[in-house]
């Protein structure tokens, strides 16, 4: 079997590959839907950046804690009530929207708790990935993922919620987000329960013990420098990046070349399907030599296209950019999400999954909230200029700070080895 697929042949995987598969689908038309609500009631990239942030937030909140009760409690129990809480709240929204009552307020609410169980959802899932799959196909795995998150999250998710606002409205939209939900759980309680995969101390109050758990993953964090750095640099990024993708992007795209959700959904399409072309292929690939140097400077690199977005009125060139993006960025994560499952011990696995996102996401609710008074003051060249040219500097800062060529070649990952 290829490698790429290899993972398939485990029926706990398929399962949660599915369920995984629903989530995103969801999250990708409330990308949409949220969008073209605001805009439908007569908002702008100020309210999409409240929308945005107030989901950033808290995620942002939560997701500590998320890694801390990921390496506590079996994670199928995490994940079940992740989608369960996200069904009641969209079911609620879709209600809403259906009838005509439905305002920014509530869906920054709603957002917010969304991040909150996103905070709780990310971490669980990482954790239980090495728990299924041996660790030989556990890149194939990421690679999959890597495919799901543009395929589905940034291409099919977009492209219904447009159809849906094109031929219906936007409760329509969110109508599909609840059934996605409901069929990610109807998958989930199929998933065996697994083990915590450590020992977990009960002499302690909880909230001691998971204090001590944040403690002691910030320590690992700290005292290992290709993590920390990598960190650090993708927190930047993050903020110079997020912003103007999420909250300016539609407006960019819409208004420079005269399109609507379907020319916005298109630009979306092309990041995603840049994103999984290059998943499956990293997926189906050994990790390279210079792992650390390679997901860094793509990373970097991956973001100069944005200058196209800066300049252009072309659909089409914007479309390509996109591509090229979403190529960029989802094969470095692949080697991202499996480095940390092989370099990290299984028993700090959550904690570790949860500071990767807390600290590279720390400054997403800024960039989010900033996103969007800054473009209407400056406009949005200038906005993507700063997120196309900042990252390839910041990823040359971070590789040459950690030692990252001599780590790697100090630690490679062809065989299994300890951080």
């Amino acid at each position: 079997m290829p490698r790429a697929l290899r993972p398939f042949r485990t029926t706990q995987y398929r399962v949660l590959a599915t369920a995984l598969a629903l989530s995103l689908f969801g999250a990708g038309v409330w990308l949409i839907a949220v969008v073209f609500q605001i805009k439908r009631d007569g908002g702008g990239p100020i309210e999409v950046s409240w929308v945005a942030s107030a989901n950033a937030v808290g995620l942002v909140i939560a997701v500590l804690v998320g890694g801390a009760v990921a390496d506590r409690v079996p994670q199928k129990l995490v994940l079940l009530t992740v989608e369960a809480v996200k069904l009641v709240l969209v079911a609620i929204i879709a209600v809403l929207a259906l009838a005509g009552a439905l305002e920014v307020w509530q869906l920054a609410v709603v957002s917010f708790v969304i991040g909150v169980a996103d905070g709780f959802f990310l971490p669980a899932y990482s954790a239980l990935l090495p728990a299924i799959l041996p660790a030989d196909q556990l890149l194939a795995a990421n690679g999959f993922e890597g495919l799901l998150r543009p395929a589905v999250h940034q291409a099919a998710g977009p492209a219904v919620a447009a159809a849906l606002i094109a031929v219906f409205s936007p409760a329509a939209a969110f109508a599909v987000i609840s059934l996605s939900q409901l069929a990610a759980i109807g998958c989930l309680l199929a998933l065996r329960r697994t083990a915590v995969r450590r020992e977990v101390e009960t002499d302690r109050h909880p909230v001691i013990s998971l204090v001590i758990d944040v403690r002691d993953g910030f320590s690992y964090m700290v005292r290992t420098p290709w993590l920390l750095a990598t960190l650090l640099y993708a927190c930047l990024i993050v903020l110079v990046i997020m912003g103007p993708f999420e909250v300016l992007l539609p407006f960019a795209v819409t208004e420079r070349t005269g399109g609507g959700a379907g020319s916005y959904a298109v630009v979306l399409a092309a990041f995603g399907l840049g994103g999984a072309i290059a998943s499956v292929v990293v997926g189906s690939l050994r990790l390279p030599r210079r792992y650390l140097t390679i997901m860094n400077l793509g990373w970097g690199i991956g973001s100069l296209p944005l200058v196209v977005i800066a300049v252009t009125s072309s659909l089409g060139a914007m479309a390509a950019a996109a591509f090229v993006v979403g190529a960029c960025y989802a094969g470095a994560s692949v080697i991202w999400g499996t480095l940390l499952q092989r370099r990290v011990p299984p028993h700090m696995l959550g904690r570790v999954s949860s500071l990767d996102f807390f600290v590279s996401l720390a400054l997403l609710p800024i960039s989010m909230a900033v996103a969007g008074p800054v473009g209407e003051l400056v406009g949005y060249t200038p906005v993507f200029l700063v997120a196309a040219l900042v990252p390839p500097v910041l990823a040359v800062v971070a590789i040459l700070a950690a030692r990252m060529p001599r780590d790697e070649l100090a630690h490679p990952l062809d065989v299994r080895m300890d951080a």
